[in-house]
């Protein structure tokens, strides 16, 4: 009788055009502190698009930009619960969660901008990372560059005397205040958020950054002078809860794998067509830039190198993976 009734149910369907009830699809949040015109939300579209034209009939990518879902900390928490699935978050503040990441906060630890994007798409660099995070609730999928952190300021800084017992504003992390203090200068350390009013009210001489901070935080309405003396390269990690990577097929795992990676090249070809923009609109705001003999600059902190590593054995197999770059 089951059979019967079956095989009637299947041919009203096709008599009908009925079709069995279609499952639904998974909603897939990203979230990120960005405004629309970023390389990282193009980015982002970019990874959205990549899942929804290979696996679009299981999973709904939605991107909340601008800050909607919270600051980056606020979202990396909810990453790891799995309230939200991915989000891009800055190594340094990955430093709290995971000591290999104080790797990119060691200064001069790349001589080149080139070397340095290598070494953040190396399948080998990535899987290390990986295997180290599992148990935090947290993966990394690719890297987002952003660009090189160089000083600028109320004054010109040309040369590494000019750092001396000056106030600039830093990130959090200990290989930075490292830095600062080798340079001779002071590090104040604050939210990013609040950087413009501190350089509004001379709290601080100038800041660290790439040159986006000029232009998009108006930094440069204090700071017109920018000094290219490419101290650190911090990577933004596209990271994903734990909890939901691990539960996807391997299948639809190498998809999302995939889309990572894609959406890393392309941020990283928007990112330098959005610096040389950055650059013309801070030339017109009257912002100077520089550029210095960065060696002597390097010479004064390279002997934190084996300090740190000593201080913090996680890195050590992640510097020794950068000399290939080198």
């Amino acid at each position: 009788m089951k059979l019967c009734r079956l095989i009637v149910l299947s041919v009203m369907m096709f008599l009908f055009g009925l079709t069995a009830p279609a499952y639904a699809k998974i909603t897939v949040t990203v979230a990120h502190t960005h405004v629309e015109t970023h390389p990282q939300h193009k980015a982002f579209l970019v990874f959205k698009n990549y899942i929804e034209n290979e696996i679009g009939d299981r999973y709904e990518i939605q991107i909340y930009p601008n800050g909607l879902s919270g600051s980056n900390e606020q979202v990396f928490s909810l990453v790891k619960l799995n309230s939200i699935q991915f989000m891009a978050i800055s190594a340094s503040l990955l430093e709290n969660a995971s000591k290999q990441y104080s790797i990119f906060s060691v200064p001069y630890l790349f001589r080149s901008e080139e070397s340095y994007e290598k070494f953040i798409s190396d399948p080998e660099v990535l899987e290390e990372l990986r295997v180290q995070e599992k148990k935090k609730n947290f993966r990394p999928l690719s890297a987002f560059t952003a660009g090189t952190r160089n000083f600028y300021a109320c004054y010109p800084i040309r040369s590494v005397d000019d750092l001396k017992d000056r106030n600039f504003r830093v990130q959090l992390g200990r290989n930075t205040g490292l830095m600062m203090e080798a340079f001779g200068a002071n590090d104040y350390v604050m939210s990013f958020k609040d950087v413009y009013q501190a350089l509004k009210r001379g709290v601080v001489d100038g800041a660290e950054n790439n040159e986006l901070a000029l232009v998009d935080q108006k930094h440069g309405e204090f700071c017109k002078y920018y000094t290219y003396d490419r101290h650190q390269m911090i990577p933004d990690m596209l990271v994903g809860s734990e909890e939901f990577l691990s539960h996807l097929s391997p299948e639809d795992y190498e998809v999302f794998k995939a889309a990572a990676m894609e959406a890393q090249r392309v941020e990283i070809r928007e990112w330098k067509s959005r610096v040389q923009k950055a650059i013309k609109q801070a030339e017109e705001m009257g912002v100077s830039f520089i550029k210095v003999d960065v060696e002597p600059f390097r010479k004064k902190v390279l002997p934190l190198h084996d300090s740190l590593l000593n201080d913090n054995p996680a890195i050590r197999k992640l510097y020794v993976m950068t000399l290939k770059y080198q």
